[in-house]
């Protein structure tokens, strides 16, 4: 059976690759303290040597829009362009290729029906930020297959927090009954506290510094249970906005277990944002070495 060495969850900010690309007076004053970080979080994923990602976002209504929204969405398709003309404009990413993972992909969806979850798929599926931003940060290469995974957290109705976490687990189960001899990591992204055009957007840090560390602590120390009491679809318009993509976190906290303290855990006040990096390894640190 496959081999799930490293579940990571981070936050997905698009001005990563120019931030950290730019030089001389476009350099941003906080670039040098942000690539550092990434750099380090990076590490966690090159340890784990995987041979597949599986990579959970949220599609930011680029190719799914309100007269066609799922809930809960598998890429299944051979390759993925990636990218979208306005992500280039505002934020400078590359466009990009991916190779897909069809025998998982296809093990995901036969198995997440059975487990009661009724996935949609798609075979032409065009992926964003929410997923090139992590492979930017953990896997520049950009030299592994992938299986996308989507969410949705923007266009109500949404699933609720619970919803996240029991997928987190169904994924968990999918992986490790794979019949293949590959190592997987599942790599998640979502938000703290955001908030997107309204009055808080722009500040020193994310609209909601208190959410932000109590959500820090509840993924780091892998505490469900606190924030399945905590967190609500309603409690979640507090924060920001876009404060549902926290629900994402919630997904990988699944994937990674009740009490589940993360290997890595890092964060960074970023202008309207906090970023916050997390890795767990399910079957110990992979070359025994401290975490």
């Amino acid at each position: 059976m496959a081999e799930l060495v490293a579940v990571i969850a981070s936050t997905h900010h698009p001005f990563y690759y120019r931030a950290s690309t730019a030089t001389g007076e476009d350099r941003p004053p906080f670039a040098d303290e942000w690539v550092a970080k990434v750099e380090r979080f990076r590490e966690t994923l090159t340890r784990a040597r995987p041979d597949v990602l599986l990579m959970v976002g949220s599609d930011h209504f680029h190719q799914l829009w309100l007269d066609n929204m799922p809930q809960f969405l598998v890429g299944h398709a051979e390759q993925y362009d990636a990218n979208w003309y306005n992500e280039e404009r505002e934020f400078g990413l590359p466009r990009m290729r991916m190779t897909g993972d069809r025998d998982l992909s296809g093990h995901l969806l036969r198995g997440g029906l059975d487990l009661g979850f009724d996935l949609a798929f798609s075979n032409e599926l065009r992926l964003d930020h929410s997923v090139t931003c992590p492979i930017i940060t953990l896997r520049p290469e950009n030299d592994l297959p992938i299986v996308p995974v989507y969410t949705n957290i923007f266009a109500p109705p949404l699933p609720q927090p619970k919803r996240f976490v029991q997928l987190g687990q169904a994924i968990r189960e999918l992986v490790e009954s794979w019949p293949s001899d590959k190592r997987v990591a599942v790599i998640g992204t979502g938000h703290l506290s955001l908030e997107l055009g309204g009055p808080r957007q722009f500040g020193p840090t994310g609209p909601d510094p208190e959410f932000d560390r109590k959500a820090v602590g509840w993924i780091a120390s892998g505490d469900i249970e606190k924030t399945l009491a905590e967190v609500t679809l309603e409690s979640l318009h507090a924060p920001g906005n876009a404060t549902h993509g926290f629900m994402d976190f919630m997904l990988m906290m699944g994937v990674a277990g009740e009490g589940q303290v993360a290997a890595h855990a890092d964060s960074l006040d970023l202008f309207h944002t906090m970023e916050a990096y997390f890795t767990w390894y399910p079957q110990g640190t992979p070359d025994g070495g401290p975490a």
